[in-house]
């Protein structure tokens, strides 16, 4: 490239489920500097198989879509075409969309209420190696990793097909929190701090939150208190 060209256009591929949000999207990329739309998606498999066909430099990717949804898609996308960088693109912030997508391999997180610049900006910083996060997702993550209190996995693999979060959610019980407590500690629902209770008591077979704290204790999932329990 010659001194003073305009770098290449990021050549983009949106994954959405939704066919409004998904064209709107593609709409307002169409109009903002230094992004070339090749292909749209509907749903992850749809995007792997467009990230196949076309090598594009970045996916914007939904996260709650069907058939494959957009972690899945991302893990998939990341371990098959490394080439290929994944900015997320959803209306959910939570700890439970935030951090599976991470971890699945995407460099990006922004919120649907994200503007164009701030879009624009993501996109370069993953193509430039940087993670290209909304500073409200980078505020979630530096709280998530400086609060001493969140429970942290003690054992090195959960029993009972308890997944990492029905593990959090069963050392917080063992902590002592109320649902509502649980909710705030991990910035989700009520009710979806009950759905993980329901699910990890029909796991191992808990019938309330006195069994719930001695199966922690017994599994090595949580720390008694000094003096140990009975």
């Amino acid at each position: 490239m010659t001194e003073g060209a305009e770098p290449k256009p990021a050549r983009v591929v949106v994954a959405d489920d939704q066919t409004v949000v998904r064209e709107g999207i593609v709409m307002l990329l169409g109009l903002l500097p230094g992004i070339e739309v090749v292909g749209a998606a509907g749903d992850g498999d749809e995007a792997v198989e467009l990230v196949a066909e076309l090598a594009p430099d970045v996916v914007l990717m939904d996260l709650r879509m069907p058939r494959c949804d957009g972690v899945e898609a991302t893990r998939r996308i990341r371990a098959e075409h490394p080439g290929t960088q994944v900015v997320v693109l959803t209306t959910f912030a939570d700890d439970e969309s935030l951090f599976p997508a991470l971890k699945a391999g995407a460099r990006g997180y922004l919120t649907k209420d994200a503007g164009g610049d701030e879009i624009v900006r993501a996109v370069r910083s993953v193509l430039s190696g940087d993670a290209g996060l909304s500073p409200s997702i980078q505020r979630r993550l530096l709280e998530r990793l400086s609060d001493p209190e969140l429970p942290q996995p003690v054992a090195a693999e959960a029993p009972d097909g308890l997944t990492a979060r029905e593990v959090e959610v069963l050392a917080l019980i063992a902590e002592g929190l109320s649902n509502q407590e649980i909710a705030r500690k991990l910035h989700v629902s009520t009710a979806t701090v009950k759905t993980h209770i329901n699910n990890l008591f029909a796991k191992t077979g808990i019938k309330d939150r006195a069994q719930a704290v001695r199966y922690a204790y017994a599994k090595g999932l949580a720390r008694p208190p000094m003096g140990g329990v009975t």
